[in-house]
């Protein structure tokens, strides 16, 4: 017993270790009429399949063994002619074997007319019918490979050339007709269509592959409706008005023809007769009109005919056009951008929608479109380009007249600038600064500008920030720090964000204009009211500033050194004695200023005798005199440029009267008519008081300033008295 159980164990442990190929599933057959039967399903790795195939009435049976694999991970056999009678049914088992067993699928029925694939039908031709608008006719020939004793049933499918939708049509054929036909209707005219076809077998369940594709055009009509549109622009300088007509094909038209060329017909309003016609091949025409009303009109027309006729209403220059409008927004829906307006004309019921881009105003960049009984538009997004600006404006239409329009700007995706603004900086004060930058050209803007942001910051400091709305383009900056330097720079934000403009540096000033007005205010102000106080006070003490200004000058004609005698003479005038060779000179001098020039150097030569005399009475030598202490040189006459350096000093006043017999001593030794003026200055009683002892070659600036402008008068008594006595 034990000896069995373990002759039994190492198999029941390797049974328990095997694993058996999964199951096949998913089988699927295709007869290909007139080729093969081919079977396919879910494959598995490293095994190996084997498709049984039985006969439905007989018990006959193959085989068909297969390793390979498909490219969707499928396997598949195939049974070739003549094996293959149509129609037949079979069943079909597939076995999947690998090193550990076999695993059976479920048996699977099989009918060849359900499975039958033929092959694709060729289309022959696709031609427009004469005379039958809207429609082309496809031929082609019934498929080779097909069941000769089976109706097969078609699909076609179409679209335009210019389009990715297709369209399909289903519809059956009888097996006894080899070449068919269909007329495919329903179709826009003059347009080109693309056309393909695919069979099948009546019963069958698997289309053939689509045929090639066959491209077929119908014929053309008459042209459609234009739609028609205006820009307007000022007048020129002679009065007329440029106006540029626009048209296309009116909206949801198809293309129905081919278009030889467009008529255009004008007028004024009130005079038909005055009508002008244009004939062009392009979709716009430039204008000149008058300031007055306007009808025009514009047909297009082909080899069948012409469109309806399109007419506008050119509004005079000076009418001014109703409107209706109050307030209008956008949104984005999805990948749309829609436009909402509200209106206050109920009545109003057509509106002109009109955008083009914010740098191109050209007419050729202008898009319009007609929007009836609704008070929205919207556009895809795709036909818009991003980051660029749109101005879109709708026009309320009554009957024939335009109202004023209502416009906005968008973008239909916003980023941030291209660049900051230009900024610079003025009135720039001690605690003030104005900051001036440019607006970002709209080429760069991408979005709507939003605000502006001014960001300043001292040296070394804190920054700090201000924010203005869009509308601002300068800003006054305060509370600033005196003479310090700061740097400023401005951002422009959008919507999608904000970017920096360049930075620039500034320095307050240390003192203001203000400041210095004011100092320079005040110190004007205080001289100007001591100047007022001087003269104020000058005119009620006037001796005391007229003495202040102009003080008295001592006249030296009225000096009493010529009354001076003997002891009184020795006691005021201590005179030195000079040697021989200092006397010498010293009468050298004072003979050489005894020139009679004017009334002055008579006096002073006369005054010099004088103390000659005295000197010769007293000691009998030389010309020495002390007076005061100090040393006493002669003066000679201030006109005289060969007079000696002297030095000033002072005389005491003594009032003397000198004889008669003294000053014919004294004019001895001069020319009579010296003596003569000198006697009477003498007579007159002036005395003389010099300040100044002439300098060798330099005029005495005292005696010339007070003495010679004074005048000696004598009194006709003491002059008569001198007379006598001479």
């Amino acid at each position: 017993m034990w000896i069995w159980i373990l002759c039994v164990f190492p198999l029941l442990y390797k049974f328990s270790l095997a694993v058996l190929p999964a199951k096949p599933e998913n089988i699927s057959c295709v007869l290909y009429y007139n080729k093969n039967l081919t079977c396919t399903w879910s494959l598995e790795k490293e095994t190996n399949y084997t498709v049984k195939r039985t006969y439905l009435y007989e018990e006959a049976h193959d085989n068909c063994t297969t390793h390979g694999s498909t490219s969707e991970n499928r396997a598949s056999c195939s049974f070739f002619l003549p094996s293959i009678a149509y129609p037949d049914d079979f069943y079909i088992v597939v076995e999947a074997q690998n090193e550990d067993g076999i695993t059976r699928s479920d048996r699977t029925h099989w009918s060849l007319d359900a499975i039958i694939k033929t092959e694709p039908p060729v289309i022959s031709i696709v031609k427009p019918v004469l005379g039958i608008k809207r429609m082309v006719q496809i031929k082609w020939k019934k498929p080779m490979l097909a069941p000769a004793s089976s109706n097969l049933k078609y699909m076609l499918r179409f679209r335009t050339v210019n389009s990715s939708h297709w369209m399909e049509v289903n519809f059956t054929q009888h097996y006894e007709n080899t070449d068919h036909t269909y007329n495919l209707t329903g179709l826009q005219a003059f347009t080109e269509y693309v056309i393909a076809l695919q069979c099948a077998a009546e019963d069958s369940m698997f289309w053939s592959d689509w045929s090639q594709e066959k491209i077929g055009m119908t014929e053309e009509e008459a042209p459609y409706g234009l739609d028609l549109w205006r820009v307007l622009r000022p007048a020129e300088t002679d009065g007329r008005r440029p106006v540029w007509l626009l048209w296309k094909k009116a909206k949801g038209a198809p293309v129905l023809e081919k278009v030889l060329g467009y008529s255009i017909w004008y007028f004024p309003e009130n005079n038909m007769n005055l009508t002008e016609t244009v004939n062009t091949t392009n979709q716009q025409i430039k204008l000149h009109l008058g300031g007055e009303t306007y009808n025009v009109s514009v047909i297009s027309y082909n080899s069948l005919g012409e469109s309806p006729v399109a007419t506008l209403r050119i509004p005079a220059i000076h009418e001014k056009p109703f409107r209706c409008i109050e307030v209008m927004q956008t949104c984005r829906a999805q990948d749309q951008l829609v436009v909402e307006w509200r209106s206050s004309f109920p009545e109003v019921d057509t509106w002109m929608v009109e955008w083009f881009p914010d740098l191109d105003s050209e007419p050729s960049a202008v898009s319009w479109e007609t929007v009836s009984w609704a008070r929205n538009w919207s556009i895809h997004q795709d036909k818009l380009r991003p980051l660029w600006c749109y101005n879109i404006s709708v026009y309320p239409m009554l009957h024939d007249q335009v109202g004023e329009p209502y416009s906005i700007q968008v973008y239909t995706e916003e980023g941030s600038p291209s660049k900051g603004p230009a900024t610079k900086v003025e009135n720039i004060g001690v605690k003030t600064v104005t900051v001036i930058w440019k607006e970002i050209p709209k080429k760069e803007r991408n979005g709507i500008i939003r605000n502006y942001t001014i960001y300043y910051q001292a040296e070394d400091g804190k920054e700090f920030s201000k924010t203005v709305n869009s509308s601002i383009l300068q800003y006054d900056l305060e509370s600033l720090t005196r003479k310090t330097s700061y740097s400023v720079k401005v951002m422009a934000s959008t919507s999608a964000g904000g970017k920096n403009g360049t930075s620039i540096s500034f320095k307050t000033l240390s003192i203001s204009i203000f400041e210095i007005f004011l100092i320079t205010s005040l110190v004007g102000a205080g001289l100007l009211i001591l100047i007022i106080l001087m003269v104020a006070y000058g005119f009620r003490k006037p001796n005391k500033l007229t003495h202040l200004c102009w003080p008295d000058v001592p006249n030296p004609a009225e000096s009493s050194i010529a009354s001076w005698r003997g002891g009184d003479f020795k006691s005021k005038l201590n005179l030195k004695k000079f040697d021989d060779s200092v006397n010498t000179e010293d009468d050298r001098r004072l003979k050489s200023c005894s020139s009679p020039h004017d009334l002055i150097d008579k006096l002073i030569v006369n005054f010099g005798n004088f103390l000659e005399e005295v000197s010769i009475e007293e000691s009998g030598k030389g010309q020495e005199n002390i007076l005061g202490g100090e040393k006493n040189e002669y003066v000679t006459s201030p006109n005289r440029a060969d007079c000696p350096t002297g030095k000033s000093f002072e005389e005491p006043p003594v009032s003397t009267e000198i004889s008669t017999k003294k000053s014919q001593h004294s004019c001895s030794e001069v020319p009579e008519e010296t003596c003569l003026e000198a006697e009477e200055q003498l007579l007159s009683g002036s005395s003389v008081e010099p300040d100044q002892v002439c300098e060798e070659g330099e005029p005495t600036p005292y005696l010339k300033n007070s003495v010679t402008t004074r005048k000696f008068l004598v009194p006709e008594k003491l002059a008569d008295h001198t007379k006598r006595e001479v």
